[in-house]
């Protein structure tokens, strides 16, 4: 009994030393001397510390410490000169605002706050160096990721394992957890359909890296998935074309380079598109023929999920729809 008396009172005296480190190192975000180390050791204790972001939220000067990070990094962008200490320093700011973007304590004042829109330029970037890379990718974690058991293992285990080969070459490091669209709340949806996230996500979906490309058709299936999300992308046709547009461009490239869990989304956004009465008449004269032929069976052939979405995107298409004698979809007039 004395032993484990003992041994609570070791623990309890350690996790307060941790958490005396804790504070050091928030103050310490204060001053540009002390800065970076601060965020280094804090972005590795975000995931063990379950109340950091409030800590970090409403502790002096912390929040404008961590956005005058981000401000310093715009002159490397354009022209683009970012270099990977200066991409890895970044990203370790942007791995305490996803630390407060996700928390429920703190996810409304962070929105109220505007707080994303000052990654937007990173998102804007087009350079494909690994430091870019990283910072859009990193720039998206804070706003989601995807959720589901197959797309977690795929970012998780191939991000970390592809950041553990660079940090001995670049001294890269980057994070990709999610943030703002891994809850369902209305508020963040209006936000997003505020701001320019969506062109910004299509624009990444069309040319950046497959990862980058699977946290956007993430974000923007959340969108969709959301009643006021898909009525805003189906509202006019500019909308509703330029998403299928690039969708139809992602289904043509994972037919030359396939990729299960980006297809996976891609699927999931166009079902939920279907269930739009304008978008489905639409859907039925561009959707991409790979996703109607076999294509991609072997593809999905262990995942069960998307094509059961799959089957049911086409049955879909093909209720409600005219035919001919002979059964073949009479052309609308």
């Amino acid at each position: 009994m004395l032993a484990t008396g003992a041994a609570v009172t070791n623990v309890t005296a350690l996790a307060q030393v941790d958490r005396e480190k804790i504070y050091q190192w928030i103050n310490e975000l204060s001053s540009p001397e002390t800065r970076e180390n601060a965020l280094l050791e804090l972005s590795k204790k975000r995931e063990s510390v379950p109340d950091l972001a409030p800590m970090l939220w409403h502790s002096c000067g912390t929040i404008a410490a961590l956005l005058q990070e981000i401000v310093n990094i715009y002159p490397s962008i354009n022209p683009p000169t970012l270099t990977a200490h200066q991409s890895n320093r970044v990203c370790n700011a942007l791995a305490l605002l996803q630390c407060v973007a996700s928390h429920p304590e703190t996810r409304s004042a962070f929105l109220a706050a505007h707080i994303p829109l000052f990654l937007y330029p990173f998102l804007h970037t087009v350079s494909k160096t690994r430091p870019f890379e990283y910072l859009r990718l990193t720039s998206l974690g804070v706003i989601g990721k995807p959720d589901s058991c197959l797309s977690i293992l795929f970012l998780e285990r191939w991000f970390f394992a592809l950041i553990w080969c660079q940090r001995e070459s670049s001294g890269l490091s980057v994070y990709p957890a999610g943030a703002l669209v891994k809850t369902d709340e209305q508020e963040v949806i209006n936000f997003l359909l505020t701001t320019e996230i969506i062109p910004l996500c299509l624009r990444i979906m069309e040319s950046g890296s497959e990862l980058s490309k699977t946290v956007a058709t993430f974000i923007l299936q959340k969108i969709l998935l959301d009643d006021t999300g898909l009525a805003y992308i189906c509202q006019t046709y500019e909308r509703f074309s330029h998403v299928a547009m690039i969708l139809g461009k992602m289904v043509l490239q994972l037919s030359k380079e396939p990729s299960a869990r980006l297809l996976k989304h891609v699927v999931r956004c166009y079902l939920r598109l279907s269930d739009n009465l304008r978008a489905r008449e639409a859907l039925r004269q561009c959707l991409p023929d790979q996703l109607k032929d076999s294509t991609f069976a072997q593809v999905l052939k262990d995942d069960t999920t998307t094509k059961r979405w799959l089957a049911q995107l086409v049955k879909n298409l093909q209720e409600g729809q005219v035919t001919d004698a002979r059964g073949i979809p009479l052309a609308p007039q």
